[in-house]
């Protein structure tokens, strides 16, 4: 049985008076009037961390639906278009409206978070430093949670209302959603990060907490982001160097840590021993057997277990992902042809992340040669095809994985930022500084671990999976490293590296080629993939979400919708 910092309940806050019981609010709960301790106050910074657990099947924090889903990685999945049938409007963005529920859903879910901060912040803040020794830690741990989940809600959709601990709850609605442009949002965001970095420690006693340097890391993604200046109409204008600069020196701080890649890839995205490890710079912690209900297991992905161990074959690695991993002779990625052919295993080399990241018929099933994936594994074959996502899936054969009819979880800590992450964002930053140079060691770096991470990946004769070929970059031996050809490499290593863990859309967002890639990524599959027949990405409107149908009533009309969804 795993206990974590999230399944502290605040339930358990005692508030330790004589009140007569018409004065007491009801058992397990207490607003920000009754606290009068420091260890109420916790309660409320526990219960900011727990909504990091509080995703299900139809809003997964992960972001897999919408970073993933609604990119060229991955195909809805499923029974079919109908099962989900508001995640196959958004893969396709055709049909994409704001009166469907996912939207409302992911909406709401991220304000709970936000809410519990500004909780968080205005409870503690009663105390002073003698009364409270940990009252600015605390406040730096509640910033950097209302960081994080406006990062995540400024990239879905962009025109959003800002609120922050001064305002009371109640006068939420009256906040209007185009109050704040991006760069400013993003400018508040990068401020909470700022301050987490400043007066976080550089290592907590508790695993789940976040630290000095994972304020860092998200301070270099904030930064990043901030760095691709948009205009109304989401299309990118500038880069801002200043802003560049900025995400160096974060992720600078970062790199002089102890975090590190880790040896092998596979660790990453094991269980048990493997979970918090050294390239983990902050994660979700899961459990089960915890008192609480049917456990805190990860409900946010488990739609994504494989039909063969499973329920339910959601989020199918795309044809054209899998290309993606092929290489050529010198070991290189194929920048510009990959996807002219479809990878074939028995004749072409290809990067061994491959095998840590698609399952495929015929090959062993999360390191495991005894358990070789079969067709049978995938639900809708003609619709979806026979490949599997790997990265967040456990072994059936784990004690972290979860029955819980008619769906399967699982308890593995999810990576919310890791330290490849780290140095790609600096990578990408360097390059667009036209500093490519010293960009090229950070990626050859990865690919270097990479090339490396091979040693689980076997038949059950011992002989490798795949044909593995990886090699690092050589500038005037197989590459000329120009800029141009720098970025081009920095993008792709992006994919490889990333590869379903929810960024592949809002990179292609970032850079501001979503509509080239998606319409491209369509033309190229719609021959075998009925899905998208229909299928086009409209520039100036799909790079965001719409403004959920039912936030604009709520608000008494004073959210204005994002532009194309009118």
């Amino acid at each position: 049985m795993k206990r974590y910092l999230y399944i502290i309940l605040l339930a358990v806050l005692a508030l330790g008076s004589c009140k007569k019981a018409l004065d007491v609010g009801p058992k397990g709960s207490l607003n920000e009037d009754q606290v009068a301790t420091p260890e109420q106050a916790e309660g409320f910074v526990i219960a900011a961390y727990s909504q990091l657990g509080n995703d299900e099947i139809n809003r997964a924090f992960s972001m897999y639906q919408y970073g993933n889903i609604r990119a060229d990685d991955a195909y809805k999945g499923g029974g079919g278009i109908n099962d989900g049938d508001v995640f196959h409007a958004m893969e396709t963005f055709v049909n994409s409206r704001p009166d469907q529920w996912n939207y409302d859903v992911i909406w709401f879910n991220i304000y709970v978070g936000i809410r519990r901060a500004n909780e968080g912040l205005r409870v503690i803040s009663k105390f002073t430093s003698d009364e409270y020794p940990l009252v600015k830690e605390r406040s730096a741990e509640l910033r950097f949670l209302r960081g994080y989940w406006y990062l995540m809600l400024e990239n879905l959709f962009k025109n959003i209302p800002y609120i922050d601990e001064k305002l009371p709850s109640q006068d939420y609605k009256n906040v209007k959603n185009n109050e704040f442009t991006r760069d400013q949002i993003l400018e508040k965001i990068a401020a909470d990060f700022q301050f987490a970095a400043e007066n976080l420690p550089v290592k907590q006693t508790q695993v789940g907490r976040a630290n000095k340097y994972a304020a860092y890391a998200f301070l270099a993604k904030t930064r990043l982001f901030q760095a691709y200046q948009q205009n109304e109409t989401h299309a990118v204008t500038n880069i801002d160097p200043a802003k560049l600069q900025q995400v160096v020196q974060a992720a600078d701080m970062v790199t002089a840590s102890s975090y590190k890649l880790q040896p092998d890839f596979a660790n990453n995205f094991l269980s048990g021993s493997f979970e918090n490890g050294v390239e983990a710079i902050m994660s979700v912690q899961f459990s089960t057997d915890d008192g609480a209900g049917r456990g805190r297991v990860n409900f946010g992905d488990m739609l994504t277990v494989p039909q063969g161990i499973g329920c339910c074959d959601f989020q199918k690695p795309s044809q054209t992902l899998m290309n993606a991993f092929k290489t050529d002779a010198a070991g290189l990625p194929l920048l510009d042809t990959y996807n002219q052919q479809n990878v074939d295993f028995a004749v072409n080399t290809v990067d061994p992340r491959v095998d840590h990241t698609i399952s495929r018929p015929g090959a062993p099933w999360k390191y495991d040669p005894n358990r070789v994936v079969t067709t049978a594994w995938s639900r809708n074959i003609p619709v979806y095809g026979t490949y599997n996502s790997m990265k967040e899936n456990v072994s059936p054969d784990c004690d972290c994985f979860i029955n819980l009819a008619p769906f399967f979880g699982n308890t593995k800590a999810r990576i919310m930022i890791r330290y490849a992450d780290v140095l790609l964002f600096k990578a990408e930053a360097l390059i667009e500084l036209g500093r490519q140079n010293e960009a090229l060691p950070l990626i050859n770096e990865i690919r270097d671990r990479a090339a490396k991470s091979t040693a689980r990946l076997v038949m059950a004769n011992g002989q490798p999976t795949s044909r593995y070929a990886v090699k690092a970059y050589t500038p005037g031996v197989n590459i000329i490293w120009n800029q141009e050809n720098a970025r081009k490499a920095l993008r792709f290593e992006r994919r490889l590296e990333m590869a379903l863990e929810g960024e592949r859309f809002f990179d292609l967002m970032r850079w501001g080629i979503a509509d080239q890639e998606m319409n491209a990524f369509f033309n190229a599959e719609k021959s075998t993939r009925s899905i998208y027949q229909n299928a086009r990405f409209t520039r100036g409107r799909d790079e965001y979400l719409p403004i959920p149908q039912n936030q604009i009533f709520w608000s008494e009309n004073r959210y204005v919708q994002n532009p194309g969804y009118n």
